[in-house]
């Protein structure tokens, strides 16, 4: 997800590199039916963008995760919760 993020503000030409997108993601398991299972997962970015680009950053965040293959996939087990931090530098 945080490539297909970098994908969406690279062609809003927002600069990612270097280290101005970070994500940290974490991992619920559950156990169902007996099988410890991957039920959730969340991911939270933070993102530094130059001024005045902040709306353009959170609406990547906002659509990404309609384009992410990997999202897409695991989906359809597994809930996905991401969200964003942004600050203009």
């Amino acid at each position: 997800m945080t490539g297909t993020l970098a994908g969406a503000l690279a062609a809003r030409k927002i600069p990612t590199q270097p280290d101005r997108l970070a994500s940290e993601v974490e991992g619920f398991i559950e156990n169902v039916d007996g099988k410890p299972l991957i039920t959730r997962i969340k991911v939270h970015y933070k993102l530094r963008v130059p001024q005045g680009r902040r709306e353009d950053a959170l609406r990547a965040i906002e659509v990404h995760e309609k384009g992410c293959p990997a999202s897409q996939s695991v989906q359809r087990g597994i809930k996905i919760e991401w969200d964003g931090e942004v600050q203009e530098e």
